[in-house]
């Protein structure tokens, strides 16, 4: 019986959200980010980047469903529980502990929910001014929305690219623009 219990089990491919989550992060860590588009390389303004192409990938899986089945909700609500739970960890690796846990979760939910609820439907109407403004003030931390205008194209480009490829790669591999200044 023991030996049953140690025996080496074959490996399960990761959930959907995870391989979604690591696309995610390779894109935000893009060093064009911080050198041609001039993100300053500080917490929050990767936890934007992060937030917006999270909901860029989201956006893309949840536009699947509109006609068929469900599939798209499902790896978007994976990858969205998914990078939930990499900001807690990422909150516990700062040292916050179990008592202030609660609160700071709730708070970066809160900014989480914002940011998507702000980008949300400028990239919908393909406004790059609204996007840029918000952009803008979250990402660069001014109200100089011409600052943010090249991320706000990306993005854009983005939204398109994922738009425009199969859901099935999308899942596999989401192809992203270049990122331009």
């Amino acid at each position: 019986m023991l030996t049953a219990l140690l025996r080496k089990r074959p490996k399960s491919p990761p959930p959907v959200g995870e391989a979604l989550y690591a696309a995610v992060s390779a894109q935000a860590r893009q060093p064009a980010f911080y050198t041609d588009l001039g993100v300053e390389d500080r917490i929050d303004a990767r936890f934007e980047l992060y937030t917006l192409h999270a909901l860029l990938l989201i956006l893309r899986l949840r536009d699947e469903d509109s006609e068929g089945p469900a599939e798209g909700a499902a790896a978007a609500q994976s990858l969205f529980d998914v990078y939930v739970s990499a900001l807690d960890n990422v909150l516990r690796e700062l040292g916050v502990g179990d008592v202030s846990m609660a609160k700071k979760m709730r708070k970066l939910g809160e900014a989480l929910y914002g940011r998507m609820t702000a980008y949300e439907g400028p990239l919908r109407a393909e406004d790059v001014g609204a996007l840029s403004a918000n952009l803008a003030r979250n990402v660069y931390g001014t109200e100089d929305a011409a600052r943010a205008e090249p991320l706000a194209r990306y993005a854009l480009a983005a939204r398109r690219t994922l738009g425009a490829q199969p859901f099935a790669d999308v899942l596999a591999t989401p192809a992203w623009p270049e990122i331009a200044a």
